[in-house]
């Protein structure tokens, strides 16, 4: 058989499913799920990789990430070999523990492709025959030909919001979010966290049908038609037994980042590091994460002491600002040529 095909892109979307093997239970209680958390977060500090959503369902799991180091193959080889010797050493066997490699699929990150796939992650709780959200019967109530039992429709929202191993519990507020988890992408094209609610609810009271998201596994990628043409192209240039080798980032320690933008701006990095209004911080930690593979939590500590949300903050400002700031887009295209 062949190995499914991996396209590992710097700053890449993608959501990713894996199966126990022979569709056996790989969550036989809570403790499993809650260890599996650990690894998931554990994966993310490790490989840079951020986390945006996930649900664990009895015998397979979903996530949807973002790699800013294009490192998705890595990452969640650990995190399934993980698991995998965790799982045997508690349940006193030997074997594997998934159906073969894991599934990836790469999302558009523009436009409503990537909220649209987040509630297709979420709703998999509610996604049954017995509260009537199976395949057909979403498409017959989303066309208005049934309409759902009221009492069936407060079960599937009640199941949606206790069920405790997804993140729609911290997207619609129910819960709070762990330490690794970036919800504000999601929430950003949803507009915040009531409009997020409803709009995955909505898909709870009326169903919908799932055309574009039900085969998820079988595809390489899904986006607008200019986005799966860029995707085609960059498969064609993949091996299809090592992707790895052409889309690996080049990394650049910090030291060197820093040291390149205290060149450009003629003073060092502490002069400029705290000091209000200057775009240097910003810069020297956004080229860090595209660049370092170092994770949110190690550029804190690079850079002085600060916490992993503040390097977030950080990034995400200088983000906004390398979009409207022509001036500040060319200084950083400079920077990455020196690097």
């Amino acid at each position: 058989m062949a190995r499914p095909l991996r396209i590992d892109i710097a700053n890449g979307w993608y959501h990713v499913m894996s199966r126990g093997i022979e569709r056996r239970t790989i969550f036989m209680d809570d403790s499993f799920c809650l260890h599996f958390l650990d690894l998931l977060g554990e994966m993310s500090q490790r490989f840079s990789v951020e986390v945006h959503a996930y649900v664990l369902m009895g015998n397979h799991y979903h996530l949807i990430l973002r790699t800013p180091c294009a490192n998705a193959s890595r990452a969640m080889q650990w995190l399934n070999v993980s698991y995998s010797a965790w799982f045997n050493a508690k349940r006193k066997r030997v074997g594997h523990v998934f159906q073969g490699r894991f599934r990836s699929t790469l999302i558009d990150g523009d436009g409503a492709w990537l909220l649209e796939a987040s509630a297709y992650l979420h709703l998999n709780p509610v996604r049954v025959s017995k509260l009537g959200l199976n395949k057909s019967a979403n498409r017959a109530e989303s066309l208005g030909l049934v309409k759902p039992d009221p009492e069936l429709v407060r079960q599937r929202l009640r199941i949606l919001r206790e069920y405790r191993w997804s993140s729609y519990r911290a997207y619609g507020n129910y819960a709070a979010a762990p330490d690794w988890l970036f919800t504000e992408e999601i929430l950003i094209r949803a507009g915040d966290k009531e409009s997020y609610r409803r709009y995955v609810q909505s898909r709870v009271t009326r169903g919908v049908a799932p055309d574009e998201f039900a085969n998820f596994h079988a595809r390489i990628a899904i986006g607008s038609r200019s986005f799966l043409d860029w995707a085609r192209s960059c498969v064609k240039s993949v091996s299809q037994e090592q992707p790895d080798r052409s889309f690996l980032a080049r990394q650049v320690s910090f030291e060197r980042i820093v040291a390149v933008v205290e060149q450009f701006k003629e003073e060092e990095f502490a002069a400029f590091r705290d000091r209000y209004g200057d775009w240097g911080l910003g810069m020297v930690l956004y080229l860090a994460r595209r660049h370092s593979g170092l994770t949110l939590a190690r550029l804190g500590e690079q850079a002085g002491g600060m916490t992993y949300k503040a390097v977030f903050a950080q990034v995400k400002n200088m983000e906004k600002k390398l979009e409207t700031n022509s001036e500040l887009r060319g200084i950083c295209k400079d920077l990455e040529n020196e690097l």
